[in-house]
C-alpha cells in the first residue's frame, strides 16, 4: 500500500472513531432534572367515562425518580427523573390507587405527555357482596351568588326656560342661529342624583314657545349617570323645556341558584362560578332528602369529592361513589 493510501486509511479510521464516540456520548447523555408530565384517567371505551383519577400514586420502578407523586384533582402528575437516567432510556411508570387495578407502563425518558388509563376494581372486590346497595337520586346543586341589580325608585322632573327675543340680527355676536342670521340664547339645566343613585332614560322636550327654532347644543344626559345636563340653543322667542329622567338605585342581594350535575357511571361532575358561596348537593339517599354542604375539603357520606379550579376560575367538582351506593336514574 502506498504512503498516500495509508494516510487516507488512517484518516478514515480516525473519523469513524470520532463519529462512534460522538454517537456514544449522545446516546448516554444524562437527562437534566426534566419532569415527566401526564394524566391518570379511568380506562373506558366511552370517552365521556374516561374521567380523571385524583390522588393516584405515581412512581418510577427502580428508584429512577426523585420521589413519587400523587395525581391532582384533574388527574395531572409531574415526576422528575434522577440524573442517572439517559435521554430516551426506557423506564417503568407505576400507578397505584385503592379503587383501581395496579398499572405499570413502559415509557421513554423525554418530554412526551404520558397518559395512563387505570381499570376500576370491580365493586364486588371493594366491598362484601352482601353489602346493602343504597340509591342516590334527585341530585341538584345549590349555591348563592352576590348580585347587584338596579331598581327604579322613581323619576325627577325639571323645567327651565331659554330667554330670547326673536328676529334680531346676529351681527356676528355669539351666539347666533345655525345659519348665522339671528341672535340666539343658550339655556341649560342640570340634575344631580342623591345618595349614589343613577339617572337613566333621560329626555328633553320643548313644551312651550317657538320650539321649531331651538336645538340641543350639548347632550350630557343620554349616557345617564349620577349627574346629567343639557344645553339648548334658541334663536327665536323664549321657550320652555321639560327635563326628565328615571332614577335607579343599586341593590345588593344574595341570589340562590340551582344547577344539575352530569353523571357518567359512578362519577358525577359539576361546576360553579368563582363567586359561588354555600355550595351544597341536595340528594335523596335511600328516599330521604338530605342537603350535603361542600366545604373546603369536600366530604360526602356516600361519595368522595375533589375540587379544582379551571383556567377561567370556575370551581370544578368531581365526586365518585363509595362502595354500597349507586346513582338511581
Amino acid at each position: 500500500m502506498s504512503r498516500s493510501r495509508k494516510v487516507l486509511a488512517g484518516l478514515l479510521v480516525a473519523v469513524a472513531a470520532a463519529i462512534a464516540v460522538a454517537v456514544g456520548v449522545y446516546r448516554f447523555k444524562k437527562v437534566p432534572p426534566v419532569p415527566l408530565k401526564g394524566a391518570v384517567l379511568v380506562r373506558s371505551n366511552d370517552v365521556d367515562k374516561q374521567v380523571p383519577i385524583p390522588d393516584a400514586e405515581v412512581s418510577v420502578a427502580g428508584g429512577f425518580a426523585v420521589r413519587s407523586v400523587r395525581s391532582s384533582p384533574t388527574g395531572f402528575f409531574e415526576l422528575t427523573l434522577s440524573k442517572r437516567v439517559a435521554l430516551g432510556q426506557a423506564v417503568i411508570l407505576q400507578f397505584r390507587h385503592p379503587q383501581f387495578m395496579p398499572l405499570d407502563i413502559t415509557v421513554l425518558a423525554g418530554d412526551r405527555l404520558k397518559i395512563a388509563r387505570m381499570v376500576p376494581i370491580p365493586e364486588a372486590s371493594l366491598a362484601s357482596s352482601t353489602l346493602q346497595q343504597t340509591p342516590v337520586s334527585n341530585l341538584k346543586i345549590r349555591y348563592t351568588v352576590t348580585t347587584t341589580t338596579l331598581l327604579n325608585v322613581g323619576s325627577v322632573v325639571k323645567t327651565f326656560r331659554v330667554v330670547n327675543t326673536g328676529n334680531i340680527s346676529c351681527e356676528d355676536k355669539f351666539p347666533c342661529s345655525p345659519d348665522g342670521k339671528w341672535r340666539a340664547a343658550i339655556g341649560s339645566a342640570e340634575l344631580q342624583a342623591p345618595n349614589g343613585d343613577l339617572f337613566s332614560d333621560a329626555r328633553v322636550s320643548c313644551i312651550a314657545g317657538p320650539c321649531p327654532f331651538t336645538k340641543i347644543r350639548s347632550d350630557g344626559f343620554s349616557a345617564g349617570g349620577p349627574s346629567i345636563h343639557v344645553a339648548i340653543l334658541d334663536w327665536s322667542d323664549t321657550t320652555t323645556f321639560l327635563f326628565e329622567a328615571e332614577v335607579f338605585r343599586s341593590m345588593v342581594s344574595n341570589e340562590v341558584r340551582y344547577s344539575y350535575p352530569v353523571i357518567f357511571g359512578p362519577t358525577l361532575h359539576f361546576t360553579v362560578p368563582a363567586s359561588a358561596e354555600g355550595v351544597c348537593i341536595e340528594a335523596d339517599v335511600d328516599r330521604d332528602s338530605i342537603v350535603f354542604p361542600i366545604g373546603p375539603q369536600p366530604f360526602l357520606a356516600w361519595g368522595s369529592c375533589t375540587e379544582s379550579v379551571s383556567s377561567n376560575r370556575a370551581r370544578v367538582y368531581q365526586c365518585g361513589l363509595k362502595p354500597g351506593y349507586f346513582f338511581k336514574k
